[in-house]
């Protein structure tokens, strides 16, 4: 587990400020710098509330758009960070996070687990996608674990999914569990970043143990499991790569077959 080092939010709300400048209308621009000021000047949580939810509405939810060097400026900024899909309301509403002050890591993280708590399903997905932007990014992994336990596929597609945070921060148990639920949900794991580095014996043993009852059941697990199970091909892995790489579904058939030439040229670790 890499704990990166998190981006300061003065720059994460320059770079958000710089995509948002196109796409939001003069007031708009002014509303939001007056209020991400008052909230850094110590506003009450009042304001950051009413701000927060009338974000959609002022902003609008058109799709940021952002362009190959915008997406790189953002990988720069946070390893991983993949805003492919952020809108601009999700954006306005990460840029009112990054105002609050954090100097105090307790009053910071209480004003946070507050808006939590007072979040819709479209907030909380804004505020989920973007934990990797915050400060105090160790303070966060029981807030992450939460939205994985989220009945509510889009919370937890938003911790989840194109957000580096839970690669960076959650010990692997949280980490497995993210990934097998990924699985049960239909979430595609190639969106899970840093899966590749993060995958380690026990989700192997996960993954398998699913399998094996997903077939006792007559039903298909994902193709996607293969190139991860392959990272660990240990005790019957190999068995059911290798039974997978008969199946009648030429996509499962063909991502087992690739997972397989990994492990034999030994790109997998064994």
């Amino acid at each position: 587990m890499d704990h990166a080092a998190p981006a300061t939010p003065m720059r994460g709300a320059a770079l958000i400020d710089s995509w948002l400048g196109r796409h939001l209308k003069a007031e708009v621009r002014a509303w939001l710098a007056q209020t991400c000021a008052s909230l850094a000047a110590g506003a009450p949580a009042r304001t950051l509330y009413l701000a927060f939810g009338a974000a959609a509405r002022r902003a609008g939810r058109a799709d940021l758009g952002l362009d190959g060097a915008q997406l790189a400026a953002a990988a720069v900024l946070v390893p991983g960070w993949q805003p492919t899909r952020w809108s601009c309301d999700q954006a306005v509403r990460t840029r009112l996070v990054l105002a609050l002050p954090s100097a105090d890591p307790a009053a910071w993280l209480a004003a946070l687990d507050a808006l939590f708590n007072s979040s819709g399903m479209e907030e909380q997905v804004a505020l989920y996608q973007a934990l990797a932007l915050f400060p105090h990014p160790q303070l966060l992994r029981l807030r992450a674990a939460e939205g994985l336990r989220s009945s509510m596929k889009p919370v937890f597609e938003a911790v989840a999914l194109d957000n580096p945070y839970i690669a960076a921060w959650l010990e692997d148990h949280a980490f497995n569990q993210a990934v097998v639920k990924a699985v049960f949900v239909g979430a595609p794991l190639p969106r899970i970043h840093g899966l590749a580095g993060r995958a380690n014996a026990d989700l192997t043993r996960s993954l398998c143990d699913l399998t094996r009852e997903r077939w006792a059941a007559k039903r298909t697990i994902t193709p996607e499991i293969w190139p991860v199970i392959a990272r660990h091909p240990r005790g019957d892995a190999l068995t059911l790569l290798e039974r997978a790489t008969r199946s009648e579904d030429p996509v499962e058939r063909a991502a087992a077959q690739a997972a397989t030439g990994l492990v034999q040229a030994g790109a997998a670790p064994t």
